[in-house]
C-alpha cells in the first residue's frame, strides 16, 4: 500500500498528542492492552476521561507535565493507506526536536488553539515546514468544543493563517479542518456538530491526499556506506558496493562515474540485501552494485551517472537550524557530515537570520543562538557532492557535528 508520513506541529497544549491518540483510538488502531493501560494511567493519575495523549507522550516528564518533548513515532493503517506519524514538540525550546521529526514527512498538520488563534509559534511551525519542503499542510482548529462550534471564529482563524503563508514559498495547497480531538469531532467521523463545515474529515483527507512524493528520480545519486568483501569460496572475487539510493533509476549496464576520483565504467549488476539480482534500483532502496571495472572506491564516495553529476564544491550556501546551547561561532569549525561523507567545515559568514514573526531578514546578527534559523556560509575542507534541498532532500541536506563533543550543533539544507 501507499505510505503517508506526515508529521504535527503546533503550540503547546494545542492538542497534537491527543489528537494522535484520538486518531488511533477511532480508528481501531490500539490494542487491547494499550487501551488497558492507558485507562489505568489515566484513573491513577485523576484524570476525568481516558487521557487519549498518554499514547504518544511515554517519558516520565512529558506525562507530569503534560506536554511533548521528544518526538514520538506511531504507525499504523487503514485499509486505504499506511500512515507514520510523527508527533513533534510545541515548545520553542524544542524547535529542533521539531526539525529531526519533521525532515521526512510529506505532509504537516499544524495546530491551533481555537479560543488563541494562530500564534508566533503557529508561524514558527509553518516557516519550518516549508524550509523542509513540506508542501502539504493541514491547518487543524481544535478545540473547537469550547468556543461554541463558532464558524466565524474558524473562518478568522483560516483568514489569519492564509495571510501569513502567503510569504511562504512553494506550498502546493492548505487544508483547514475545524475538530475537536477531545471529543473526536472532524477527526475519523464528520461531526454534526459543525454544519456549516463541508469539507471531509482528517483521516479520510490524510487517506485521499496526494502528495506526489519527495523522491527524486531523476538524478542519478548512490552513495557509497561500505564495501562488500566476503573472502569465501562462494564469493571468492566478490566486491561490491553497498548504499541507499539517494536519487534516480539504476540499472546494469548504466554507465557510471565514481565521484570524486572521476573514473568512469558500467553497473554490471545491482543485489538487494540477501544477494537476489535486481533489474533497476531507485528511492529509497538500500543494494549492493558490482562495477565492470576495479576502481579504488570508499566509503563517503559517490556513484552517479556520468551525463548527470551533482555539484562539487568546497564553498556551500545553506539555511540552517541551530540546536546547541552554545551559539553559532563566526570562523567556527565544525564536523560535516552529508549522506556518507564527512568533512572539516569552518562558518566563512552568518549571512542573516531569519525573524519567525515576519519573515524579515535580520542582518548583521553576530550569532545564531539555540533554535535560532538563518543563512550561513561555509568552507569545507574536501569538496561536497550536493544538490539543492530543494531539488534533493537527502543530497542537499546535511549536519553540523562539535568536534569537541561530538553534539550535533545544526541541522542544514543546502540552498
Amino acid at each position: 500500500m501507499d505510505l503517508l508520513r506526515f508529521a504535527t506541529a503546533g503550540s503547546v497544549d494545542d492538542g497534537k498528542s491527543t489528537l494522535i491518540g484520538r486518531l488511533l483510538y477511532d480508528s481501531k488502531s490500539i490494542f487491547e492492552d494499550q487501551l488497558l493501560a492507558m485507562e489505568e494511567s489515566s484513573r491513577r493519575r485523576g484524570d476525568a476521561v481516558v487521557n487519549l495523549a498518554l499514547l504518544t507522550d511515554g517519558l516520565k516528564a512529558e506525562r507530569e507535565q503534560g506536554i511533548t518533548i521528544d518526538v514520538a513515532y506511531r504507525y499504523f493503517a487503514t485499509p486505504r493507506r499506511k500512515f507514520i506519524i510523527a508527533d513533534t514538540p510545541g515548545h520553542i525550546q524544542y524547535t529542533r526536536n521539531m526539525v529531526t521529526g519533521a525532515s521526512t514527512a510529506d505532509l504537516a498538520i499544524i495546530l491551533v488553539d481555537a479560543r488563541k488563534g494562530v500564534i508566533e509559534q503557529t508561524k514558527r511551525h509553518a516557516f519550518v515546514s516549508n524550509l523542509l519542503r513540506i508542501r502539504h499542510l493541514v491547518l487543524a482548529v481544535n478545540k473547537m468544543d469550547l468556543v461554541d462550534y463558532s464558524e466565524t471564529v474558524f473562518n478568522d482563524i483560516v483568514s489569519s493563517f492564509y495571510d501569513f503563508a502567503s510569504r511562504l514559498d512553494d506550498v502546493a495547497d492548505i487544508t483547514p479542518i475545524p475538530l475537536s480531538a477531545l471529543n473526536g469531532d472532524n477527526v475519523v467521523e464528520k461531526s454534526d456538530k459543525m454544519p456549516w463545515y463541508q469539507g471531509s474529515s482528517l483521516l479520510y483527507h490524510l487517506e485521499t491526499v496526494y502528495t506526489g512524493g519527495t523522491a527524486n528520480h531523476v538524478d542519478a545519486r548512490f552513495p557509497v556506506q561500505w564495501i562488500i568483501r566476503p573472502l569465501s569460496q562462494e564469493y571468492h572475487d566478490f566486491r561490491g558496493y553497498a548504499g541507499r539510493v539517494a536519487g534516480g533509476v539504476f540499472k546494469p549496464g548504466d554507465a557510471v562515474s565514481v565521484l570524486p576520483s572521476g573514473f568512469s565504467t558500467k553497473i554490471k549488476k545491482i543485489h538487494l540485501p540477501g544477494g537476489k539480482e535486481i533489474g533497476e534500483a531507485f528511492p529509497p532502496q538500500s543494494v549492493v552494485m558490482t562495477l565492470e571495472d576495479e576502481i579504488d572506491i570508499s566509503r563517503g564516495d559517490m556513484i552517479v551517472k556520468a551525463n548527470n553529476p551533482p555539484k562539487s564544491s568546497q564553498d556551500v550556501e545553506a539555511m540552517v537550524c541551530w540546536f546547541s546551547q552554545k551559539p553559532m561561532e563566526q570562523r567556527g569549525k565544525y564536523l560535516l557530515r552529508q549522506t556518507s561523507r564527512e568533512t572539516k567545515a569552518i562558518v566563512q559568514e552568518l549571512r542573516y537570520q531569519v525573524d519567525i514573526e515576519t519573515l524579515h531578514k535580520k542582518e548583521g546578527v553576530p550569532v545564531l543562538g539555540m533554535n535560532d534559523i538563518g543563512r550561513i556560509s561555509l568552507r569545507t575542507a574536501n569538496p561536497l557532492f550536493h544538490d539543492s534541498y530543494r531539488r534533493n532532500r537527502l543530497t542537499g541536506s546535511f549536519i553540523l557535528v562539535d568536534p569537541g563533543t561530538h553534539e550535533t550543533v545544526a541541522a542544514g539544507m543546502i540552498v
